[in-house]
């Protein structure tokens, strides 16, 4: 499982001309999903998420979490973070899971995420043409992937 953090002051997903999530402070989370993927992997990474302290203190340094700040997610499923181009110019997305194993992960992330910041999560919807807007704050972000924990 990869995601993608920004630090952000405003995030929207449109879909279809229509707002599916929308946030004010708080993280755009892009999330990638592959078959190898488990349910501690995804657990791991969404405490990891709701406690990752990148925000700024008093003094500016960056020692507050989404809670500290009262910050919400805006969580997107992007199964092109686990793009292959090691070979020609188009890239290959075999490693990224297909959606009946993707969209019960993502599902669960949404919970797990809504539980531990004890908020709703903003969402875009799995597999639509999506348009993604930000205004990233620093910038800030963070690249995780639950297969580099050690």
């Amino acid at each position: 499982m990869r995601a993608i953090i920004q630090r952000v002051t405003a995030a929207s997903c449109v879909v279809d001309g229509n707002t599916t999530g929308s946030i004010d402070n708080g993280f755009l989370v892009l999330l990638g999903i592959e078959d190898a993927d488990t349910l501690e992997d995804l657990i791991w990474l969404s405490q990891k998420i709701i406690n990752m302290r990148i925000f700024g203190d008093e003094d500016g340094m960056m020692n507050k979490s989404l809670s500290d700040v009262d910050g919400n997610i805006l969580l997107i499923s992007q199964f092109t973070l686990f793009a292959a181009v090691k070979k020609g110019n188009r890239p290959g997305f075999t490693r990224a899971a297909r959606p009946e194993f993707a969209i019960p992960m993502y599902e669960e992330m949404i919970r797990q995420l809504s539980t531990q910041l004890d908020k709703n999560i903003q969402t875009g919807i799995f597999g639509a043409d999506m348009k993604i807007s930000l205004l990233n704050d620093g910038p800030v972000t963070i690249i995780i992937d639950t297969k580099n924990k050690e």
